[in-house]
């Protein structure tokens, strides 16, 4: 226990530290804080116990079920990442000891990338990653010629692989991002008669807040080493910075070089490339807007494949919910 400026005490445990101050805010840090608060701090100060009670606080989250969301769709540069994750009531737990929310929260990109890693481990590996690097990304908004198309097919992916896993799993959530019947329809080209519900801002339930979180990391990882091949860091996001990282590979690496680091039908590739002098029918972009090449009608669903661009990972093999992997 030490003396504490403007406060009570400063005590230090092998995995906690606890600061009282004299405003009444107690601070609570470390490895076992959160465990601190369940057993110690809220039983026998607050007396009332919130962490650990969230059967009676959100008790749709505590049945079993899949969640999917995506990383990606706004960034210029790097790949388009979902993700799915299975949640039952045990793993549900050992999330939220760990920290788990929607990845908007999670401000640093190096704490997102280690909470993923905990959350394969968490989640037992039940889970799909649909991966689609710039190069595949850009075939395949061609061939569906519509973002949100695009996405219907990689969640639906997603599901459908981690559904082969865990065929027990009663019903999805999806982060909506689209008008229902694009994913119905997705949904039922692969066949899925398992209940998904679409909501807004999906990420404050559990399993979606894991997927998140998977697909945030996947998408870290991946940019960092697209960065390394191209010898230079590629920004987040499709911003002013981003604009001028994409005209400075152009002049040192030319114009198909960005092609295949970055996401052509955004506005910043005409705005980079004709900067450049590369005739913009090229790229599938006309006049300096973004537009595509394809037509709806001409969009066929690809087949699940593997190839440079394309991956879809999962982890674990079919099993029952109780089965630890």
């Amino acid at each position: 226990m030490r003396a504490l400026e403007h406060g009570f005490f400063d005590g230090r445990g092998s995995s906690v530290i606890v600061r009282a101050y004299r405003s009444g805010k107690v601070l609570v840090q470390g490895s076992g804080a959160a465990d601190f608060v369940e057993m110690f701090l809220e039983p026998e100060i607050l007396r009332e116990a919130r962490i650990g009670y969230e059967e009676g606080l959100h008790p749709e989250e505590c049945v079993a079920h899949a969640g999917s969301d995506e990383c990606g769709k706004g960034d210029f540069f790097g790949p388009l990442i979902v993700a799915a994750a299975y949640v039952d009531p045990e793993i549900g737990r050992v999330l939220r000891r760990l920290g788990v929310r929607d990845s908007k929260e999670v401000k640093s990109d190096l704490r997102a990338i280690r909470l993923s890693e905990e959350i394969r481990k968490a989640v037992r590996g039940l889970y799909s990653l649909v991966v689609l690097g710039p190069a595949k990304y850009n075939e395949l908004y061609c061939r569906f010629g519509n973002l949100n198309r695009l996405l219907a097919w990689a969640h639906a992916t997603a599901l459908a692989e981690l559904l082969r896993k865990v065929p027990s799993c009663p019903r999805a959530l999806v982060d909506q991002f689209a008008k229902a019947p694009v994913l119905e329809r997705a949904l039922e080209q692969q066949g899925l008669s398992l209940p998904v519900d679409q909501r807004p801002r999906a990420e404050s339930d559990i399993a979606v807040a894991a997927a998140s979180l998977l697909a945030r990391g996947e998408f870290l990882r991946r940019l960092a080493l697209l960065g390394k091949e191209a010898g230079m860091t590629l920004p987040k996001g499709a911003s002013s910075p981003v604009l001028e990282a994409a005209r400075e590979l152009v002049r040192r690496q030319g114009a198909e070089r960005l092609r295949a680091l970055a996401k052509v039908h955004f506005r910043t590739f005409a705005q980079a490339a004709g900067a450049a002098g590369l005739p913009l029918g090229q790229t599938g972009i006309a006049g300096g807007s973004a537009t595509v090449a394809a037509t709806p009608s001409s969009c066929v669903a690809p087949s699940n494949g593997y190839d440079e661009g394309y991956r879809l990972e999962t982890k674990g093999s079919a099993r029952k919910p109780s089965q630890e992997a």
